[in-house]
């Protein structure tokens, strides 16, 4: 089969390989355009476009996902499906209804649960134990589609979204072939997702880094990892902000305020939360690299009993 693909980051690399390596023809790929990273700012092409690079397929990169100029040149390449995963854009129906055999996405969960833009994320951040890679034939809806292949895929207890992304991509790449081996085949049996069992997952913004001190310890302990490494779940400390890259649950019984610092020691700070204690063990304070906390104090003060704040506190 002639098979578009649309992908952008690095999270869509295992599955843009995994389809060269198969016996369909990739005969281009759409990817998002080239853009500013980095202190630089300098411009650079995403890692879909580098593979295309390096593998000499055709590239667009659309602006807008209803240009005309865009489209013709995507019926000009005459696709059979259209394989996503992690594009980072909807597709209009315009897109949707060109393959004659359908579009296939690959998603970052165990659908309906976890739908939308965020869900290898919000899986940590909701202290699930599992989650896993869902294949489906997609639909106007936000990841309604029919459901073609699902595999769990355990979250380790120190797992961030950053260690748990990489495995499901590689799972995500061999769950992409198998469906277009079956739908060749005449053997592909989609199954409709139960929507009354759906859950989201938003896309994440730098605000949902604030930590909320109100929270149970091993709430703020699944924000850090799931957060990570972006936006990162931060706090202010001294009127500088810290963000928390490695933490543990400490003290359950721990009754101070909220924020407040309850122990200093030479490799942690223990912090109350609204449930027991957070224990900080890596942080990256603002402008500076991470580092342990006893990499921190060796040129730095932490007193017990002043108060992290999720915002700068007001200057007097």
């Amino acid at each position: 089969m002639r098979i578009v693909f649309m992908g952008t980051p690095d999270f869509a690399v295992p599955s843009l390989e995994a389809l060269l390596k198969s016996d369909d023809q990739v005969v281009g790929v759409v990817t998002q355009p080239d853009r500013p990273k980095g202190r630089g700012q300098e411009v650079i092409p995403s890692p879909v476009k580098v593979v295309c690079q390096r593998e000499g397929i055709p590239v667009l990169q659309p602006l807008k996902m209803k240009d005309p100029a865009f489209l013709d040149a995507l019926r000009e390449w005459q696709p059979d499906v259209i394989a996503v995963t992690a594009f980072g854009r909807i597709l209009p129906p315009v897109i949707l209804t060109l393959p004659p055999r359908g579009c296939i996405n690959v998603h970052g969960s165990l659908l309906p649960k976890y739908r939308g833009a965020g869900p290898v994320q919000w899986a940590i951040i909701r202290g699930e134990r599992e989650t896993g890679i869902t294949t489906m034939f997609m639909a106007e809806g936000m990841d309604t589609g029919d459901m073609l292949l699902r595999e769990a895929v355990e979250i380790r207890p120190d797992d961030t979204a950053g260690t748990l992304a990489p495995r499901l991509a590689d799972v995500g790449g061999r769950l992409l072939v198998e469906p277009l081996r079956r739908l060749k085949a005449g053997t592909l049996t989609p199954e409709r997702q139960d929507d009354s069992q759906a859950t989201m997952a938003p896309l994440l913004k730098k605000e949902d880094g604030f930590i909320d001190w109100t929270l149970s310890a091993q709430e703020i302990a699944n924000r850090v990892r799931g957060l990570s490494p972006w936006p990162g779940a931060y706090s202010y400390v001294n009127g500088e902000r810290w963000t928390l890259c490695r933490v543990a649950v400490g003290d359950a019984s721990q009754q101070a305020a909220p924020g407040t610092v309850t122990k200093v020691t030479k490799d942690r700070i223990d912090v109350a939360t609204g449930a027991g204690a957070i224990q900080i063990l890596d942080i990256q304070p603002s402008n500076s690299r991470r580092m342990t906390v006893a990499q921190y104090l060796a040129g730095h003060r932490v007193a017990e009993g002043i108060s992290l704040h999720a915002v700068p506190p007001p200057q007097a």
